[in-house]
């Protein structure tokens, strides 16, 4: 008993913390999303009577555009990432010379702890008028002004940002697989590529996925790449719970579109795992 009302006293602080700083602004969040609104207003007024017309609003085409262009990115640059990582993590985690793999995990720590403003404008300098990419692009009869030029970029300036997060996430994964099971395979008369394909891929599915995740959580979540890189082509619904709160001032608008964001992430992101987990087993087990 003692034990227990120590450990109750040592979690207090951080339940009291996460319930003052997360659970209760959520909470206003939530409650101000079913407020109406009254033009002319910052936010709603004080008492303003429930509705559902905030979350009515939602369904409408132009809304529906954001959430639509939020997820299309999210997922295909998720799925890049984890599999543009996966064979450089596994480089890595396989490198003989310590000091080389130290050296490469440094890199890319640095890499996730780069800022998102350097990450963006780096991009700007060389996709913009002056970069030499456009003359490439040119070359390609792509234009630099077209939305596909755009899409690119914003994938690119998202890519930027989550490879590193994906190769030291896939790092741990790939070192607690034996490299002996690829060696037994491959004297059993099994290709190298077949070892891993069979092996190597299927006991690295909990990190992949793990990585996945994570990826897809920060592109939904990304406000200053499809900014300033989208110039307005690309907006993602970070973009309009912005302009709800700081542009028009409608709070409640704001917020309904945040918690529903809130609601469908995170069911998307519990049907990933629950598929992921039938298919191949529970994830936490890897």
């Amino acid at each position: 008993m003692p034990t227990t009302r120590r450990t109750a006293l040592l979690l207090l602080p951080g339940f009291a913390l996460l319930l003052a700083f997360l659970a209760l602004p959520l909470l206003n969040v939530v409650d101000e999303s079913f407020r109406l609104f009254e033009p002319g207003r910052i936010g709603s007024a004080k008492g303003a009577r429930y509705t559902l017309l905030n979350y009515t609003e939602i369904l409408e085409p132009a809304y529906l555009r954001y959430f639509a262009e939020t997820f299309r990115f999210g997922i295909i640059s998720s799925l890049i990432a984890v599999f543009t990582a996966f064979p450089i993590a596994y480089s890595v985690a396989r490198q003989r010379s310590p000091l080389l793999r130290k050296l490469a995990v440094g890199f890319f720590i640095g890499m996730m702890f780069l800022s998102t403003l350097v990450r963006v404008y780096a991009l700007q300098l060389t996709f913009g008028p002056t970069g030499y990419a456009q003359s490439i692009a040119r070359l390609l009869n792509i234009s630099p002004n077209g939305r596909f030029y755009t899409e690119l970029i914003v994938v690119l300036g998202l890519l930027h940002y989550l490879i590193p997060i994906s190769v030291i996430t896939l790092l741990g994964t790939i070192q607690n697989v034996n490299p002996r099971l690829i060696e037994a395979s491959q004297v059993l008369g099994a290709s190298r590529l077949r070892s891993h394909l069979s092996i190597t891929l299927p006991l690295c599915v909990p990190g992949l996925l793990s990585a996945f995740l994570i990826c897809f959580t920060l592109c939904l979540s990304a406000f200053v790449i499809p900014m300033i890189l989208g110039k307005g082509k690309v907006l993602f619904v970070s973009n309009l719970i912005y302009a709800r709160f700081s542009e028009i001032a409608n709070y409640p608008s704001g917020s309904a579109v945040a918690i529903t964001m809130l609601i469908i992430a995170l069911v998307a992101i519990y049907g990933i795992t629950w598929v992921v987990s039938r298919r191949f087993g529970n994830p936490e087990r890897g």
